[in-house]
């Protein structure tokens, strides 16, 4: 039988023992073993701190953003594999898509996450400046950089692939190496996916090691810096946490433990209402997903007292349509547990839950192409604790199956009370179209859950389930469900990073954090800040203004045209007892001229305003008054871009504006969207001339098989054809879906791959010159350019078709011809 590898200190190494042996939990056959015997996991620890941490802490947060959504589609490229292993742990289609796309899905999310809102460095800046001196002199503030160790992340066995993903998207986004420790039981299907992690060959040397089986001894090595993540039990995750190694040396530690979560029905949701009928289904495929597996499931349902008869019976009748057997029959939509122990487990904590309260409902016991002997089936089983608050066994005991027990309450205080009993959990639910009643029970409730998830018929359409963790949400909670956090969006990466104060002059936090700090050193330079592509701007180039006086007039047209007469602007006579002298200029008065004074009126690399934030108005400005304004370039945010968008970065700028007293009378913050530099030859004539002076007949060509005077000709005609007459209808036609996708390509950064077949030429056929010598037709293909850019001044709408990309406008046009030209000048090194 075929053992499960570890990949340690960058190999794929076998463990010398016996091992576990890991069976179908469908037909119980053998799939493979897991061995850790004889592995060095002190030596796996230092790897992870040294190679992994060097090689992930050096690269930025954006750059490891864009590394998750690679892996992610490189995965999400092989999932039909994974998908066909997922059966065998008894999960059905749609529970293994859960895992194995909820997965990867966390990936993209996090990824968006991070080319939205994260910097393009290694460190972090978290939170503003503070001002700590009375002159500005003195300035803090606070940084996040990657906690110098190896996280070692202990995984369930529910979810073999989402378990390890959901904790890796926020580790390697932190810049932190991670052991994965998969629970044997289903490892064999988070080894596939990690095996193709490692083989794409995205992930930096020591990023991750993988481990499965037995843990042996591993956090026995772990120290300052290093952390535990742990979902699994209560009991194991506190004895985990108690270990010297990991008290004792301050380790940092996140568990998220199985909880008996519930789900409230409102008073208001009585039979024939739509909070109702939702209820009984939410209930149903909590108890039935991953056959109950889940640390979110519906463990305890409260009712209502005067329902508790309609809930049981709407309840039984769901529960007896939902088919149980073999995952690979379409009829089936419950599977197995993961395997016998975990059966032998669950029947331990029914029989515990028999002991104080009434099962009411055992299901129906036929299976679909499987049977009881060799798989590890069960029925759903409904328990019903009819004194809640004096039989505590529900609030006590968990059955890890498909096993929930229905209680009753009079009113919202004590459903309240009963869900509290849990004594935390990762999260409850409420179904309910009262807000009343959801309000009161939630706030009274929140203290002892990590998530509220509340139904009705408003959101049912579009709610994600109580049991769905979301990436931008917290994954946690207080007490039995472990204190620990998971996830919640960028908060997610907290957990990996070392906050650290940093306190200093304006220039030193300004050098530190690559941000600009009001009081730091202003550039100034001839160039205007507004023609500088994305890549030329630096944090503290700036801009002096010259002065405009405000006078009663922009005060008079600035409330029509905006419609703004607020008194104080518009009325001297009411500014009795008011802070105001005399009517005053408006704020956005005060800022649109700013924008006036700044801006750059010839087109340059800035593509539009972008955002405005932190805008504060200081002193008022008067008729009279003289207005003078600081740019400064304050922030630069790298920016993915999809679509037909142009690669362009963010930039942040820091508005001061001054009066003729050099009081500072506004400050804010605008975006503007600024345009990076294009890898693409710029398509001047000047340009274009310049470059094929350069080329002679015996220019060597890197690649490809044209002549010199062969390329220049090609170039010719494929300008040519781009505002010439070429028809749709003598071509093959595109799909519409890959010709969106090949004109987005267009708008992007990426080249012309070398051997592209030019779409004109027929098969055998062979570029033959048309013109005498190069020079001539060096002089056409500039007269043929000439002729394109005033075509294209003349009719700025004009459409042509483009054999490989279809019809394009002005825009794209130029795009593919800058492309072009560029391709076939790298051809014979003109670039």
């Amino acid at each position: 039988m075929e053992k499960l590898k570890n990949y340690i200190y960058g190999e794929w190494i076998e463990g010398n023992g016996n091992g576990i042996p890991l069976y179908n939990a469908v037909n119980g056959e053998q799939v493979a073993v897991s061995d850790t015997e004889g592995l060095n996991f002190e030596q796996a620890l230092d790897y992870g701190r040294t190679v992994g941490y060097k090689n992930l802490s050096s690269m930025t947060f954006y750059d490891r953003g864009e590394m998750l959504k690679k892996v992610a589609l490189y995965l999400l490229e092989r999932k039909k594999k994974y998908y066909e292993l997922s059966y065998k742990t008894g999960a059905t289609h749609v529970d293994s898509w859960v895992d194995i796309e909820g997965g990867f899905g966390t990936f993209f999310t996090y990824s968006g996450l991070a080319k939205r809102m994260l910097p393009n460095t290694p460190f972090w800046v978290d939170g503003d400046t503070q001002k700590i001196s009375a002159n500005g002199t003195f300035l803090g503030t606070h940084i996040l950089t990657p906690s110098e160790g190896v996280s070692i992340q202990i995984n369930a066995y529910n979810f073999p692939v989402w378990g390890m993903l959901e904790k890796l998207s926020t580790s390697l986004l932190a810049g932190v190496p991670s052991i994965v420790k998969p629970s044997p039981f289903g490892s064999y299907l988070t080894n596939a996916v990690f095996q193709d992690m490692i083989e794409s060959g995205i992930l930096p040397e020591g990023a991750v090691q993988l481990v499965c089986g037995d843990p042996g001894n591993i956090l026995d090595y772990v120290q300052d810096g290093d952390s535990v993540l742990f979902t699994g039990s209560a009991n194991t995750g506190r004895k985990l946490k108690s270990l010297p190694s990991i008290a004792g040396n301050a380790v940092r530690f996140n568990m998220e433990a199985d909880s008996l979560n519930c789900s409230i029905l409102g008073l208001d949701a009585k039979p024939g209402t739509p909070e109702f009928d939702l209820f009984i289904k939410e209930v149903r495929n909590e108890m039935t997903t991953k056959a109950g597996q889940k640390c979110t499931a519906i463990r305890r349902i409260i009712v209502p007292e005067n329902l508790i008869g309609d809930v049981q019976n709407a309840l039984s009748k769901a529960l007896d349509q939902t088919k149980i057997g073999n995952p690979l029959s379409r009829e089936t939509r419950m599977g197995s547990l993961v395997g016998k122990q975990q059966y032998d487990e669950v029947v331990r904590k029914i029989n515990m839950l028999k002991a104080e309260t009434e099962l009411i409902y055992d299901g129906k016991h036929e299976l679909v192409d499987a049977d009881y002997e060799n798989g590890a089936f069960i029925s759903p089983k409904l328990f019903l604790n009819d004194k809640p608050f004096e039989k505590n066994i529900s609030h006590d005991v968990e059955a890890f199956g498909p096993v929930s027990t229905l209680m009753p309450y009079k009113d919202a205080e004590e459903a309240a009370a009963l869900a509290k009993r849990g004594k935390g959990s990762l999260v409850g639910s409420i179904v309910s179209h009262d807000n009343n009643f959801v309000a009161e029970t939630s706030w009274k409730m929140a203290s002892q859950h990590g998530r509220i998830f509340v139904l009705n018929r408003d959101s049912a359409k579009e709610s994600t389930g109580h049991g769905s963790p979301l990436p931008t949400l917290m994954h946690g909670g207080p007490g039995r469900a472990g204190g620990g956090e998971e996830m919640g969006g960028l908060n997610g990466l907290h957990f990996f990073l070392q906050k650290t104060a940093i306190q200093g002059s304006p220039d030193i936090l300004t050098a530190i954090t690559k941000i600009y700090q009001q009081g730091a050193e202003k550039k100034y330079s001839d160039k205007h800040p507004f023609q500088k592509y994305f890549e030329e701007v630096e944090v503290g180039d700036s801009l002096e203004t010259a002065g405009r006086t405000v006078t009663d007039a922009d005060i008079v047209n600035f409330s029509n045209v905006s419609w703004d007469h607020f008194y104080a602007h518009t009325d001297a006579t009411s500014l009795t007892g008011t802070i105001f002298d005399k009517t005053v200029a408006h704020g956005y008065f005060i800022l649109s001229a700013a924008a006036g004074l700044f801006v750059s009126g010839k087109k340059g690399p800035v593509i539009a305003n972008y955002g405005l934030e932190n805008c504060s108005f200081f002193k008022p400005v008067y008729a009279g008054d003289t207005i003078t304004v600081y740019l400064t370039a304050k922030e630069k945010i790298n920016r993915g871009v999809k679509g037909r968008n142009i690669p362009s970065g963010v930039v942040k700028w820091l508005v001061e504006v001054v009066n003729q007293r050099d009081e500072i009378v506004c400050v804010a913050t605008i975006l503007t969207l600024v345009a990076k530099q294009s890898p693409f030859i710029d398509f001047k004539v000047q340009n274009i001339q310049k470059k094929l002076n350069a080329l002679t007949e015996n220019t060597e060509k890197v690649f490809g098989d044209m002549t010199p005077q062969l390329m220049v000709e090609h170039l010719e005609e494929v300008l040519r054809n781009g505002f010439g007459n070429l028809k749709s209808e003598d071509f093959e036609e595109i799909p519409a879906e890959k010709l969106e996708k090949l004109q987005d390509w267009l708008y992007t950064d990426q080249k012309i791959r070398p051997g592209a077949k030019y779409p004109l030429l027929k098969d055998g056929e062979i570029l033959q010159n048309k013109y005498k010598n190069l020079n001539e037709a060096k002089a056409k293909l500039i007269e043929t350019l000439k002729e394109f850019t005033v075509y294209f001044k003349e009719n700025p709408f004009a459409e042509h078709y483009n054999p490989r990309f279809g019809n394009l406008n002005k825009e794209m046009m130029e795009l593919f011809q800058r492309k072009h030209f560029t391709h076939h000048f790298e051809q014979f090194g003109l670039i």
